[in-house]
């Protein structure tokens, strides 16, 4: 199936499987455009032999075939291509672990499978081509569940339960759109494997594009000048060029300096944006090797706040108790990069380097975005009072939080609230 562009191009393929390993016959899709096809410029910066290819990869497919189907549905290449036009829009690129929050079935009908993962395809190995290296990175269907449970815990952990459970994708993780159990529902000890994998990894997500705000609750409102927040009456105030490099960094790189180089899809339409670490450790620094030098001449005032109030909607507040459980008390951070407005919002523990929040300053701003240092104590506390979070059927919006000794406020707001710029 192709288009006038490169990114639109994707081959189809019939794959017999393989018997032996219980692997199904399916169709296999790849896609080719992301890599460099020319190098001449055209399309991609030629940059040499030595290093990627264009954005280095190309994505692929495998979608099991049903009794009597004699050609590849489209719809797959279609999903496909949307994925690729967003890179080429963004510049972001996927990488092995990735996932991308879909939050409708990827075929447009009933199915259970929602959303997606991404890993290397079992049968096509990186290739060295005159324009550079070549992977493949294979999209794998997932339902929610599985979804929540690689937020939770990684990607790479849930992928390698997917292969362990024939009919959720076995060893090449082939995607069944007809599949209507998740591999919890069919083998309950997986959950155990992912708890015991939360408790003693931690999780390895660090960002997320949300429906986010913040406001500075001890600078009176009509102050617009220092304003570092969406107001009442007022757009919000850009990210300069640098922070917004800076926050990029912090998310491609996972707050490593050894980490792959790597931002997942945010994508204001369909998609979260999300992050994983490569190489977690206990101490985690808010610097990377780019954004360095921009440190800290570059940074201009930063302001400590004393008190602050943070909205999300519903479903990014979800992911609060994943933040704070998975990520701060494993001495790590969590970013929320609004898609509606110029906001971020970065949690931080005391083990995190490079921080412009302190213990002594919790609440530091610089522009509209926001860090808040919370302490392991304090984080312990919000999980007990945030616990309802976790009853998303229960749940009743606008609901808010307060912990009025810490001058801290959370509100969990329709999304309705967002979309209006002037919310």
């Amino acid at each position: 199936l192709g288009g006038p562009d490169p990114l639109d191009y994707v081959s189809m393929y019939r794959n017999l499987g393989n018997p032996a390993l219980n692997v199904p016959e399916h169709w296999h899709y790849v896609s080719f455009g992301l890599s460099d096809l020319y190098g001449d410029n055209r399309v991609h910066e030629f940059t040499g032999t030595d290093g990627p290819s264009g954005f280095g990869f190309e994505l692929t497919f495998r979608l099991k075939r049903e009794t009597g189907e004699s050609a590849p549905p489209t719809w797959p290449a279609e999903l496909m291509q949307g994925l690729a036009r967003y890179v080429f829009q963004s510049e972001n690129t996927f990488c092995s672990g990735d996932h991308v929050s879909w939050h409708s079935p990827l075929d447009n009908s009933e199915s259970r499978i929602q959303h997606m993962l991404l890993t290397e395809d079992p049968q096509m190995q990186p290739v060295q081509t005159p324009f550079g290296v070549v992977t493949f990175l294979q999209i794998v269907g997932v339902c929610t569940e599985e979804l929540h449970a690689a937020q939770q815990w990684n990607g790479q952990g849930i992928l390698e339960l997917l292969r362990t459970v024939p009919v959720a994708g076995g060893p090449w993780l082939i995607t069944d759109m007809r599949r209507g159990e998740t591999i919890f529902e069919i083998d309950p000890h997986l959950q155990e494997r992912v708890d015991k994998g939360i408790e003693t990894d931690g999780s390895n997500l660090s960002g997320v594009s949300a429906k986010c705000a913040w406001d500075d609750l001890s600078r009176p409102p009509e102050d617009d000048e220092d304003s570092r927040s969406i107001c009442i009456g007022t757009q919000p105030r850009r990210l300069s060029g640098k922070d917004t490099e800076q926050i990029r960094e912090t998310l491609r790189r996972g707050l490593e300096i050894n980490s792959k180089p790597v931002l997942p899809p945010i994508n204001a339409q369909r998609q979260n944006g999300l992050n994983h670490d490569r190489a977690p450790s206990r101490k985690d620094s808010l610097e990377s090797e780019s954004s360095a030098a921009l440190i800290p001449h570059e940074l201009i005032r930063t302001r400590q706040l004393e008190s602050v109030h943070l909205k999300f909607n519903q479903e990014s507040g979800a992911l609060i108790p994943l933040c704070l459980r998975g990520r701060l008390l494993h001495g790590r951070h969590f970013t929320y990069k609004s898609i509606t407005g110029d906001t971020a919002i970065t949690f931080v523990s005391t083990g995190v380097e490079g921080a412009f929040a302190t213990e002594e300053h919790p609440y530091a701003a610089h522009g509209p975005w926001l860090q808040i240092l919370l302490t392991e104590e304090f984080v312990e506390r919000m999980l007990e009072d945030l616990e309802d979070l976790n009853s998303p059927e229960e749940f009743k919006l606008p609901k808010e939080y307060s912990w009025p000794e810490k001058k801290l406020k959370v509100s969990i707001l329709p999304d309705a609230v967002f979309d209006n710029p002037l919310h």
